[in-house]
């Protein structure tokens, strides 16, 4: 039997994915950081001053989308605008080549994207929200490129962190690399000593992308990470389901220290 979250679940689902195709032509084009114009210091709404109670300069801090495969910026339309209305004042998404042939070529772009974000704002770190393969590239970069000194913190969503059995279907270099087991996942096994990112990696018992759903984990002994199970939201709509994007706003707006008091002791 289909329980009626599955079912409400799979409808949200195909109607996001249609009105996605609508959108992603327009997602084509390159965004630059720009701040949001509508903020003002101290006038912001009781719910956006609650969010930034533990440091309001959080607000301020770049956070930059980044989409998953033969995507563009157009899946993050409902989170950018979500995060802008919860006091998030500097939000851009980085699109990257459908032709992208292996991770580790976008992490290294990712990583000069990032550093001209901090050139641009200002800032010494920002945080980055990574959508099913846009994650693992954020995690590529923070891990095994050195953008933990850039990126502060790291959310994924849908991310296949342990691969997925669909990366069989397709022979193709990038996606042979998703595959569970492969020498990417491997080499994001490997130890990973003094990463300074803390990455929370939120996932769902409804993936249809993410197989089994629980390769959307990030389990690394070396990593600060906390994973979030969501049920009942599909590969799609992980971006604009409103408790994802509260649990994206709530974990970019939480100090440091409170996030790794949170924590269990290793």
């Amino acid at each position: 039997m289909v329980s009626p979250a599955a079912l409400a679940g799979t409808l949200t689902e195909l109607a996001w994915v249609g009105a996605h195709a609508v959108l992603y032509p327009l997602g084509a084009r390159a965004e630059r950081l720009r701040p949001d114009p509508g903020y003002r210091p101290g006038v912001q709404p009781p719910a956006v001053r609650a969010l930034f109670a533990g440091d309001p300069l959080a607000a301020r801090v770049p956070v930059v989308l980044v989409h998953g495969l033969v995507d563009n910026r157009s899946v993050f339309s409902v989170m950018r605008r979500g995060l802008r209305r919860r006091g998030f004042t500097q939000v851009c998404s980085w699109n990257y080549s459908p032709l992208l042939r292996d991770v580790e070529t976008a992490a290294a772009a990712l990583g000069r994207h990032l550093e001209r974000v901090c050139q641009d704002s200002g800032h010494e770190r920002v945080h980055v929200v990574g959508h099913s393969l846009g994650g693992l590239v954020a995690r590529y970069l923070v891990q095994r490129l050195g953008g933990d000194a850039r990126v502060d913190t790291l959310v994924t969503l849908g991310t296949p962190h342990g691969g997925s059995r669909w990366a069989h279907v397709l022979p193709t270099p990038l996606v042979r690399q998703l595959r569970p087991g492969s020498p990417l996942i491997q080499e994001l096994a490997a130890p990973a000593p003094g990463c300074r990112t803390r990455v929370t990696a939120v996932y769902s018992d409804l993936d249809q992308m993410v197989v089994p759903s629980v390769s959307g984990r990030c389990d690394h002994p070396d990593l600060v990470v906390r994973n979030v199970l969501v049920r009942g939201v599909g590969h799609m709509s992980l971006p604009i389901h409103r408790s994802v994007l509260d649990e994206v706003a709530t974990t970019l707006a939480t100090p440091r220290t409170a996030v790794d008091e949170q924590l269990p002791a290793a």
